[in-house]
């Protein structure tokens, strides 16, 4: 695949000039790309053109870790390091890793950090996703799940405390792996809630779904996906996540 090959199917699964795009990638989904990382930028930058913007996650965190047997004694499901400001590599892939670090990109700071390209790329450090989710932005995810869309956390304010208490790490853990230089979970509900969304998305037809070469593609708009969320988290939270309350 070269680059000509992928503007023309990112066209016809509806990517447009103009467009503000949630972009989340797995390089590796694609098959062999002429230029790797760099050609799949520039086929996104071509589609949507000068009067576009191109957002992608710039978490500063590496990709899961081995859990020990020490860990899983403590609990720990999940455990991740959180990365320097000057790290090349990280959990968010090597298009998002590449994208972040070419001239003309934007990048917020802290810990969650959006990277942001275009007519609109000093919101990416302004606000992360919000200008995504509220001026009609799109979702192209690249071989990867609705687990990888990060504006879903942006309505994550109305999950109750005792669901998010399910996955807070202990004092102990905490001693052993600072919050401050890693991110621990310590449990995961029954239920994998996101993909329960994404089959409503499904079933709405809100998804287009497409092919570039091997890589599977999905496209949406953003809001109308991470919405389903929202009203599922204030009106049906505990079924949601398979939950029952006593």
């Amino acid at each position: 695949m070269n680059k000509e090959y992928i503007v023309t199917e990112l066209k016809k699964l509806g990517v447009t000039e103009g467009m503000a795009l949630e972009v989340h990638s797995s390089l590796s989904s694609f098959g062999y790309v002429e230029g790797g990382a760099q050609t799949v930028i520039a086929a996104l930058k071509e589609c949507v053109g000068e009067e576009g913007s191109i957002f992608m996650p710039a978490l500063r965190l590496s990709p899961d870790l081995p859990i020990t047997e020490a860990d899983r004694k403590l609990g720990i499901t999940c455990k991740i390091e959180i990365l320097p400001e000057n790290r090349t590599k990280s959990a968010m892939g090597v298009i998002a890793d590449t994208f972040r670090m070419e001239k003309g990109t934007i990048t917020g700071e802290g810990i969650m950090q959006t990277s942001g390209w275009g007519k609109h790329a000093v919101e990416a450090a302004k606000g992360g996703l919000d200008y995504v989710l509220h001026h009609g932005g799109k979702a192209l995810l690249l071989g990867v799940d609705i687990y990888k869309l990060t504006a879903m956390h942006y309505v994550e304010c109305y999950m109750p405390e005792d669901i998010g208490a399910i996955f807070a790490p202990s004092e102990k853990v905490n001693q052993i792996y600072p919050p401050d230089k890693w991110f621990i979970e310590t449990g995961h509900p029954p239920i994998k809630a996101w993909y329960t969304i994404q089959k409503m998305a499904y079933e709405k037809g809100i998804i287009t779904d497409g092919k570039i070469g091997d890589c599977k593609v999905m496209f949406f708009d953003v809001w109308d996906v991470v919405q389903l969320y929202e009203k599922e988290l204030k009106t049906n939270p505990y079924k949601l996540y398979g939950i029952v309350r006593d």
